[in-house]
């Protein structure tokens, strides 16, 4: 009885995990895109204040390091969890 039970449950909760797996997968596929976009407006906004554009890319660079963080956390947590 505790086998079938067991095999119930992930049968009712694959949708849902798939809908999780499937979310996560679009996150990651999007996010370098997003990134750049908001670091290219980032830098855009910094030069029309005034800032040179090599300090613009420079300040711009923290933006794909962050997301570089992220995803190494991310990665680590997946490899302990």
């Amino acid at each position: 009885m505790g086998k079938a039970r067991t095999a119930l449950s992930l049968l009712s909760a694959s949708p849902h995990i798939a809908r999780l797996l499937y979310s996560l997968f679009a996150a990651w596929l999007t996010l370098d895109w997003k990134v750049r976009k908001a670091r290219k407006a980032f830098e855009k906004e910094l030069i029309k204040q005034g800032m040179s554009k090599e300090d613009a890319k420079r300040l711009g660079t923290q933006y794909k390091l962050l997301k570089d963080n992220l995803m190494n956390e991310l990665k680590r947590y997946i490899r302990i969890g």
